[in-house]
């Protein structure tokens, strides 16, 4: 039977604002009686011999359930199965609190009663952790017969061996007596810390006497990496934190493969960026015999896959979204491996959410950067792997943030015992810590001055962010002010390259003369192999321009690369001696091994050190036998300049608290308005001398550039047109507008290309579009030619734009069903952009980039719909051609929003808004 809370149960909580971080335990309490009272889960009694002294069922809303057990009303003595109840102290939980209310409303009187005079009739056997056994919670005036012999006076259970002391009492069959679901979790608890500590010494002494292998992979260990093995594969759940390059994929591989000698382990799960699936694959053939899959493919086929599974499988973080709970019941790993967990480092994200529903009794978590801006990172990390240590999230807050006077962090405290409570779970060396088998590395700084193109651009973005900065420091920003904020920044970035970023029909770019000088150089000696990181596709663009014509071979690793072949040009890097440059987007910089290359290009500076090291890293890392080069690209006197200081200063706090160095008192915190009026006035130094004045910006250009075209074309030319058409190649992401005219094609030419370059471009750039005139004679000789099959057709798709006297009709209206398609794909992508500004209002930012680029999606298809086109399957065909020329001036921002992972979904949201405003059929 279950009963949903009466509402005379309920009652007035008082709960403190939101946003402050300085709650007593008695507003922890009041949040979960709240949380009870609004959620009003389903409760389910499941010994119905004591109504109030009982066990029950909890339903929670998140469709797990979970079982509460009441021992004392007066002196709240409970117990919950949830992570809450074990990790808060405060003794409570919403599901205990949802049971109490559902108890007073279904028996006021008992309850009462209980509450004044705490008279359960049941003999309560408890842990007690600090005296490591068992006892009776409440000491009895007489204690019943058969438990005389097997309990101290004091409540404790006698002998060395609670599990032995248990079977007693439940053979002894006593009446009311009531074994706490909170014991079979604590013996199978001391049981594997006995287990571990037992097969360790099995393991060290099988290998001293030869029985075992002293390696567990094929490939020799170095000694570092054993210690890492053992700390893994014995710590049972922990965190390998080992600094960018010394193998923590080995190590891991190494720890699955020792618990599978041990028979602990017959299935492992690895989470790893989509970029390093196949990486994994790599190394585990190389260390291992052991069987593996990697998992792509749709829902069904997933699933399937994971009941059928060899000892390894691996999947992207992406996929655990959908897939968390099936693989606990379908795979049911005994390890669970997330590399780059930095992936998880947003606690309230619905990726670290996810993944934390995984259960599996060993979890390796593998990252070089625990902390890449807040201690909050290594809180997310060490709550996957034991939520106990740093307990909940308001205690960690308590612990080790300074609170201003509004209950905000406005600094930390007690760094040093943060260290210590995750000392024994993490295991940490820095490249230093085994320099002596590791090759030498050098940083070189390259300043490049702006091109006078370039300047204009730069001086123009700017003048617009110090005019919002000006106004952050007088007020906050609104939403539309922040995202123009943040996409100028962005931009400033961009133009730091090369305008070729922002605009295909402006090529310069300084920095590739200077890159072209180091590539001949390293292709004087043929040993040396060269990365090139940018953050844009377009800068690696250039790159691959430049490789070709300088005859150097060359393989490409960028988003836009797909996943099965991304592993074909890294061995083809690393197996061709003619391939000597890996162009990578930040797709690539993270665990990928790349020890071929001894020199490292930085075209741009990421915001983050930790994502800089990872690029570095992919060279400068275990077995390279050579000294490393690394050389950044610094446009002079730009905020990419100024970058290179807040690059080292962002580093002092993940050292200071990962590996103790420094002044961790001298360590401030800033709230993240303050950070970003910082970061405003170190990025753009002296403002220049005309942020208060307007930036001229061209006028906007039509939503449907190659209809207003024809429309212009008809006005301007009269009868002296025949008929225009928007045609789209087979090959190529460009269309052509063909223009059909009486006579005298190439007088109108020259015309006609004017007004085209005025209506497509306006002081943007569109590349994707040309135009060709034809006089009649020809159109009707090619007409010819095509019915008597000389010449074939090489177009994929004709949109009719104008006709004169019914010649060659443009196509017929949208039939009722294509309209009605069309508006129901604009009506999901206003759902996803609904649902994408309230994440991104909530902090909820990677959802909400999320639910931007499905909004892109769908728009797409609505586009492809209205113009009677194929659907695109994903974002980046919803972007290409033909479907561009819809987008009209607005095609910049939702291009550097879909490839830029770091610009916020603030950037395009309004955009995206205006795009589905303007599509409707």
């Amino acid at each position: 039977m279950s009963l949903r809370q009466s509402s005379t149960a309920r009652m007035k909580v008082s709960l403190p604002h939101p946003h402050d971080w300085r709650t007593t335990d008695a507003d922890e309490i009041n949040k979960r009686r709240w949380r009870a009272q609004t959620e009003a889960p389903r409760i389910f009694q499941l010994d119905h011999r004591h109504p109030i002294f009982s066990n029950f069922r909890v339903g929670s809303s998140s469709g797990l359930s979970y079982d509460v057990e009441i021992r004392s009303l007066a002196r709240r003595l409970f117990s919950c199965t949830c992570v809450d109840f074990r990790t808060n102290a405060l003794g409570t939980c919403k599901h205990v609190e949802a049971t109490l209310l559902y108890l007073e409303a279904r028996y006021p009187r008992l309850f009462q009663k209980a509450r004044r005079n705490d008279d359960s009739p049941l003999i309560d056997i408890v842990p007690d952790p600090a005296a490591q056994t068992l006892r009776i919670e409440r000491v009895l005036d007489r204690v019943p017969g058969p438990l005389q012999a097997l309990v101290c006076a004091d409540g404790r259970l006698r002998g060395d061996n609670p599990e032995r002391t248990l079977e007693q009492l439940r053979r002894a069959r006593i009446q009311n007596l009531r074994i706490s679901q909170e014991v079979e979790p604590w013996l199978e608890a001391q049981q594997q810390i006995a287990e571990r500590r037992a097969l360790l010494r099995e393991y060290e002494q099988k290998v001293q006497a030869g029985e075992w292998p002293l390696q567990e992979t094929l490939v020799p260990l170095y000694p570092y990496q054993r210690e890492g093995m053992l700390h893994l594969a014995f710590k049972e759940r922990a965190l390998l934190a080992d600094e960018m390059g010394l193998g923590k994929t080995i190590q891991a591989i190494a720890a699955c493969a020792l618990l599978h000698r041990l028979e602990k382990a017959s299935r492992v799960l690895v989470v790893t960026p989509a970029s390093l699936k196949t990486e994994w694959e790599e190394q585990i053939q190389r260390f291992t015999k052991l069987g593996y899959q990697l998992v792509f493919g749709p829902r069904r086929k997933r699933l399937a896959l994971y009941v059928s599974a060899p000892f390894f499988t691996i999947v992207n973080y992406e996929q655990m979204l959908k897939d968390a709970l099936d693989v606990n019941e379908k795979l049911k790993p005994d390890v669970v491996i997330l590399d780059e967990a930095q992936r998880i480092k947003n606690w309230n994200t619905k990726t670290a959410q996810a993944v934390k529903r995984l259960r599996s009794r060993y979890a390796f978590v593998l990252t070089g950067t625990p902390i890449e801006n807040r201690i909050d990172e290594l809180y997310s990390l060490m709550d996957f792997l034991n939520p106990a240590v740093l307990g909940p999230l308001f205690r960690f807050n308590r612990e080790f943030y300074e609170l201003d006077e509004r209950g905000r962090p406005a600094g930390y405290r007690n760094l040093e015992q943060l260290h210590r409570k995750i000392k024994p779970f993490m295991l940490r060396r820095r490249k230093a810590d085994v320099e002596t088998e590791l090759p030498e590395r050098s940083v070189r700084n390259f300043f490049v001055a702006l091109s006078r193109e370039q300047r204009d651009r730069y001086d123009e973005y700017e003048t617009m962010v110090a005019r919002l900065a000006s106004i952050a420091k007088r007020r906050p920003l609104t939403p539309e002010e922040s995202e123009r904020l943040m996409r100028g920044l962005a931009m400033m970035r961009m133009v730091c390259d090369t305008n070729y970023i922002l605009d295909p029909a402006e090529k310069t770019c300084p920095k590739l003369r200077e890159l072209e000088k180091i590539l001949e150089e390293c292709r004087e000696n043929s040993d040396v192999k060269v990365l090139v990181f940018s953050e844009w596709e377009r800068m690696l663009g250039l790159v691959r321009e430049l490789c070709e014509r300088l005859g150097i071979g060359y393989a490409l690793h960028t988003g836009s690369v797909p996943q099965r072949r991304r592993r074909a040009e890294i061995l083809l890097f690393k197996n061709d001696p003619n391939c000597r440059v890996f162009l990578s987007t930040d797709s690539g910089s993270t665990g990928l091994n790349l020890q071929d290359a001894s020199v490292v290009i930085n075209c741009d500076l990421p915001w983050n050190p930790a994502r800089l090291e990872q690029r570095i890293a992919r060279a400068w890392r275990k077995n390279q036998t050579r000294s490393v080069t690394v050389i950044n690209l610094v446009s002079e006197g730009t905020i990419e300049h100024r970058m290179l200081e807040t690059l080292a200063s962002k580093q002092a706090l993940a050292e200071g608290v990962l590996d103790l160095r420094g002044d961790l008192k001298g360590i401030r915190f800033k709230s993240g308005r303050q950070a970003l009026l910082a970061r405003l006035q170190q990025m753009l130094g002296s403002s220049p001398s005309s942020a208060d004045h307007e930036v001229h910006r061209p006028k906007p250009l039509p939503a449907d550039r190659a209809l207003a075209f024809s429309a212009l074309a008809a006005e301007k030319m009269g009868q002296a047109l025949l008929r225009c058409e928007e045609r789209y190649p087979l090959e190529g992401s460009h269309s052509v507008l063909l223009v059909v005219v009486d006579a005298d094609a190439a007088l109108w030419r020259e015309k006609l290309s004017a007004l085209h370059k005025d209506v497509f471009t306006n002081g943007h750039s569109d590349p994707l579009s040309r135009i060709e005139v034809i006089d009649r004679a020809t159109d009707e000789a090619l007409r010819r030619m095509i019915e008597a099959g000389l010449v074939a057709p090489a177009t994929r798709a004709v949109r009719g734009l104008y006709s004169r006297n019914g010649e060659a009709p443009g196509p017929a209206p949208l039939s009722e069903a294509e309209k009605q398609k069309a508006l129901a794909y604009v009506d999901k992508s206003k759902r996803k952009l609904k649902m994408a500004l309230l994440l991104e209002s909530g902090g909820l930012i990677e959802e909400a980039r999320e639910a931007c680029l499905e909004t892109v999606l769908w728009l797409g298809r609505a586009l492809a719909v209205k113009n009677r086109l194929p659907e695109p399957a994903d974002v980046n065909a919803a972007l290409q051609a033909p479907l561009s020329h819809y987008w009209g001036e607005m095609l910049p921002a939702v291009g550097e929003f879909a490839a830029m992972p770091s610009l916020p979904a603030a950037h395009v949201t309004r955009t995206l808004e205006k795009i589905a405003d303007s599509i409707a059929p």
